[in-house]
């Protein structure tokens, strides 16, 4: 025999809390990297540019031009060694190129590809240059292109110096550079990440006290959670929990009186029905009458059963959400047809009257409010008396008023006749018949009411009125209403 399936592990809220903070900042961080790599190199290629360019510059100032334009011989006595000022550390090696504008080759090496590009439009120093990557000797090369008048007594031409350097600088220095970023960024997320950790532990220090503090409380213990010192995110939620804490507690005591009460008005009836037994068994009593007694007391006990199940009812639909609306109207002349041989029995003159009303209620609700009131004004009307309810509305409210002309209450009994098992005559009635009607308006939201009717300073009856609140009409039953209307 296999025992429950474990729950589903979901993740804490520190873990969501970390990687919802450190998601976003590691990944801003990534791209923060990778454009300040991007700005750190292209600042870096345009010092080394610059470098190439003051070797170029250097160059030019060694040239010197016999004759002019297409006849100009171009002279250059500049010797490798002249570059060396320029290599950084060692590391790289430069290379470089004088030729005629045409390509003819005056000075340099001769295996160093000709430049066959174009200045730009605007160039970045003033001078008339050029800077491209090429492969030279299977290496990768910065080339600077500088495209130098020349001018002597004796001539004038146009010479092409190109500088070419090897990439190992630049590329060492920039994975140093690369290097230290990560570096710092790296100890940046883990000092964020501390610091995440930390504050979500002090963040949810409230979450775990409260939790110790559910966790030992005593079995049964329902009473409200009290922690002033919460953080205002967490109130909601204490808020929520001790609302459903007191309907908790509201349907543990509802429960607890129901279990008490049957046990106490149950009893007596058994005991009665056991006695009537006995007696019938041992021939105290003549079989008819007996049968009638015991007849009488199970009748008494199942009206109690009933009434006491009633009771329970009602507290559980109060639970339950929102019902549709009902129409009590309907519903109040379906029950007085019901209970109609009761009111022929005792020769009631009876009068309805009725107006449309919806109230938003279980209809098994509004047909026990129904049938309690009508059973307790029928029940309480002398022979031939005249019995009368009217149910009117308002524009939110709906009245509904049962009168009698009874002898009505008095004082003392009118202040508890709502309460369970206070019945004004305990041989006609359990006393719960007005405590059920009263649980069922309260849950409504209504109220009511129980008041003699005097005429010439005496009694001469007594109404029992209702006031629930009418259900806002929708848009289909207005539909409907109208089509009503119109087909009428």
């Amino acid at each position: 025999m296999t025992g429950p399936a474990p729950s589903p592990r979901h993740p804490s809220l520190r873990r969501r809390l970390l990687l919802g903070i450190l998601l976003p900042v590691a990944l801003f961080i990534g791209f923060n990297t990778f454009s300040l790599y991007r700005q750190t190199l292209a600042s870096l290629n345009t010092a080394y540019d610059r470098t190439l360019l003051a070797s170029a510059k250097s160059i030019s100032e060694q040239l010197d031009v016999q004759g002019y334009d297409d006849a100009a011989q171009l002279r250059a006595t500049v010797p490798y060694s002249a570059l060396e000022a320029f290599e950084a550390d060692n590391q790289s090696q430069m290379f470089y190129r004088v030729s005629s504008l045409q390509g003819e080759l005056v000075s340099g090496f001769a295996d160093l590809p000709f430049w066959h590009g174009q200045i730009p439009m605007r160039p970045p120093y003033a001078a008339l240059v050029d800077f491209y990557d090429e492969r030279f000797r299977d290496r990768d090369v910065r080339v600077a292109v500088l495209l130098q008048p020349v001018a002597s007594p004796t001539g004038r031409a146009m010479a092409v110096i190109q500088v070419a350097e090897t990439l190992e600088v630049r590329e060492t220095l920039a994975l140093q550079i690369l290097r230290n970023t990560l570096l710092r960024q790296a100890a940046l997320i883990a000092v964020i990440a501390l610091t995440v950790a930390v504050v979500v532990q002090r963040a949810i220090h409230p979450v775990r006290q409260l939790s110790l503090q559910l966790q030992g409380r005593k079995e049964g213990d329902l009473s409200p959670i009290a922690a002033p010192s919460t953080p205002r995110e967490l109130q909601p939620l204490i808020d929520a929990t001790n609302e459903v804490m007191q309907r908790l507690r509201h349907l543990l005591r509802h429960q607890k009186r129901f279990v008490r009460d049957a046990s106490h008005q149950l009893r007596t009836p058994l005991a009665v029905l056991k006695t009537q037994v006995q007696s019938a068994l041992r021939g105290d009593v003549e079989p008819a009458q007996a049968l009638h007694e015991i007849s009488d007391t199970v009748d008494r006990a199942t009206q109690l059963a009933n009434q006491m199940l009633a009771l329970a009812k009602v507290e559980q639909l109060r639970q339950q959400s929102t019902p549709p609306a009902a129409r009590l109207d309907e519903i109040l002349r379906a029950v007085a047809l019901e209970i109609s041989p009761l009111v022929a029995q005792r020769d009631l003159d009876f009068g309805i009257h009725t107006e449309p009303a919806q109230v938003r209620a279980h209809e098994w609700m509004l047909r026990e409010l129904s049938r309690n009131l009508l059973h307790n004004a029928v029940r309480h009307a002398p022979q031939g008396s005249e019995l009368t309810v009217d149910l009117r509305t308002d524009t939110h409210h709906l009245a509904l008023t049962i009168s009698d002309h009874g002898p009505g209450i008095d004082d003392e009994l009118a202040s508890r006749l709502f309460q369970p098992f206070s019945a004004g005559d305990v041989r006609t009635g359990s006393g719960l018949g007005l405590a059920i009607c009263h649980e069922i308006v309260q849950a409504l939201g209504g109220t009511i009411a129980l008041a003699n009717r005097t005429a010439g300073g005496r009694v001469t009856g007594l109404d029992a009125v209702v006031r629930l609140p009418l259900a806002a009409p929708s848009a289909d039953s207005a539909d409907g209403a109208h089509a009503a209307q119109s087909a009428a």
